[in-house]
């Protein structure tokens, strides 16, 4: 039976875990983004991409696909293929990003980015030092959050502005709820896995994961209530 760590061996695991965790998730935002404006940057390939709603669908349909497939398979990956994984669903989600540079301007995209880049910093500063116990705010918050899915799926053939409104405050409210209690999640998982071995590394990979889609939607709830439109 493993021996509890001290307070300085938690600290210890925690300074080695959570930067990995944040250096991966900022790396696939980079990631994303790099690849969203260049592919929104080529008429040719929008044209190519956007034309077509099979092709939109398909793009959809891989997304989901590969954070399942990683999801499900973390465990039997080496870290090298898992965080491949990772950054190819960076690199496709950057593909799928450039759509909104078609909708929104340039400069509300950007202002957006650098509102969600704040909130998502003082949401995991609160979910890394508060001493609550986020797990049952954020099981509602999850619970929530399917709810918006199905809201959502009702809304896409409903077109309801003011539904669609509701639904991005409500979307604004679970994610900023998900970084903290997802913070707070990953700290705690520090201290249960050996930092420097094949599972810390899946860990992390994971943990990036976790909290690279927190900032994504976020980021796009946000877009929805505040972008200016073209």
């Amino acid at each position: 039976m493993n021996q509890p760590l001290s307070l300085a061996q938690q600290e210890q695991a925690i300074k080695g875990f959570l930067p990995r965790v944040y250096l991966w998730m900022v790396t696939a935002l980079l990631v994303t983004a790099v690849v969203a404006w260049n592919v929104a940057g080529s008429a040719a390939i929008q044209q190519l991409l956007f034309s077509n709603g099979w092709v939109v669908f398909g793009l959809f349909i891989a997304q989901i696909g590969l954070v399942i497939a990683l999801s499900a398979a973390i465990n039997k990956l080496s870290p090298p293929v898992a965080m491949l994984l990772f950054f190819g669903y960076a690199a496709l989600t950057g593909v799928v990003f450039s759509s909104i540079f078609l909708v929104y301007t340039g400069t509300s995209i950007a202002a957006t980015f650098v509102a969600t880049a704040g909130m998502f910093g003082i949401m995991s500063i609160i979910g890394f030092t508060t001493g609550m116990d986020l797990t049952k705010v954020g099981n509602i918050a999850f619970m929530a959050l399917i709810g918006i899915i199905v809201a959502s799926l009702i809304n896409f053939f409903l077109r309801s502005a003011a539904l669609d409104w509701i639904i991005s405050i409500v979307g604004v409210l679970v994610f900023v709820v998900l970084i903290a209690r997802d913070t707070q999640k990953l700290k705690r998982m520090a201290t249960q896995v050996d930092v420097n071995s094949e599972q810390g590394s899946r860990a992390s990979i994971m943990g990036a994961l976790m909290l690279y889609l927190d900032f994504i939607n976020l980021f796009l709830f946000l877009l929805r209530l505040f972008g200016n439109r073209r």
